[in-house]
């Protein structure tokens, strides 16, 4: 007598059509290269009020998921200079990153720089600017011996960077001997504002939040005196990591190189102030390294975050 055939039980079937559907979905599913994902994080630092921030770039977020076909995540890093904690775990496949940040994560991390904003002015650059109030009697570097500064963050080239560089060619060589007081406030806002209200003597911040700023408060260009200007720094760049394919960072460049083509594209750039985007390169970085070369510290000075 032979034995009844083995057949599955019906949550072997069960479990049996799951796999088989799964093998189908990814013989089906494109992909988008070695190492890729099938969603990309992009990080945004907190140069802004962040929410304010995440939801202009959100319209961008929306705009690129819509014209690739890869969903496009956000999230607003904490702190400037987190990216290279971030990239290391592997949580983000791109940022769009100021100019110090952006250096470190080409030299150290092999990120590649895509594209920056063109401003509504027709600038892709940014400058630092130092500041003092108006009442102050500061007007010169020795003027500032014994006095307080706000910094924005040691992760910014127009926040720290630039005052440090600056600093030190006049001969300073021991900050916290030369001042009286430092400290950082975690954004250009609040950098400008620590001045106004007196809790710093001097400030720093970015050229087009300043302009900002004053745009919609008359005032504070009347009551604050810019004492110092960086020369010229690549504005917030658009980063993504070294093992993306080829392809997919192609598509994303030429994506947002024609969004002012279309009144669509048009409309979100807008969202960001900006009127287009222009290409990246690594060279545009070397006067952020000249920087650092001047301030002393090639070796980086965010690494103690």
């Amino acid at each position: 007598m032979t034995s009844p055939p083995n057949h599955p039980r019906p949550a072997e079937y069960r479990r049996i059509s799951r796999i088989i559907a799964l093998f189908l979905f990814l013989l089906a599913t494109p992909t988008l290269g070695r190492g890729d994902t099938r969603e990309l994080v992009i990080g945004i630092e907190p140069e802004h009020n962040i929410f304010t921030q995440m939801e202009k770039y959100g319209h961008l977020a929306d705009y690129l998921s819509e014209k690739s076909g890869i969903p496009i995540r956000l999230t607003i890093m904490s702190r400037y200079g987190e990216v290279l904690q971030r990239f290391k775990a592997l949580h983000l496949d791109g940022a769009f990153l100021n100019s110090y940040t952006a250096t470190l994560a080409i030299d150290e991390l092999g990120m590649e720089p895509i594209v920056r904003p063109v401003s509504q002015d027709g600038e892709d650059d940014a400058h630092s600017l130092i500041f003092t109030r108006r009442d102050s009697n500061i007007r010169k570097i020795s003027e500032m011996r014994g006095k307080s500064f706000a910094f924005v963050d040691p992760a910014t080239t127009e926040g720290y960077l630039f005052p440090m560089a600056l600093l030190k060619r006049h001969g300073v060589t021991n900050i916290n001997t030369f001042l009286s007081r430092t400290f950082f406030t975690g954004s250009h806002n609040s950098a400008i504002s620590a001045v106004l209200d007196g809790r710093a003597d001097l400030g720093v911040a970015k050229d087009r939040i300043y302009k900002r700023q004053t745009a919609k408060d008359s005032s504070i260009a009347r009551e604050l005196v810019i004492l110092e200007e960086s020369p010229p720094t690549p504005e917030t760049t658009l980063c993504l990591k070294q093992d993306l394919s080829t392809d997919l960072k192609n598509q994303l460049t030429e994506i947002m190189l024609g969004m002012e083509q279309s009144s669509e594209g048009r409309d979100v750039l807008k969202t960001i102030d900006s009127l287009r985007f222009t290409r990246a390169t690594k060279a545009d970085f070397d006067v952020v390294r000249q920087m650092e070369k001047e301030a002393g510290f090639p070796g980086r000075a965010i690494k103690r975050q």
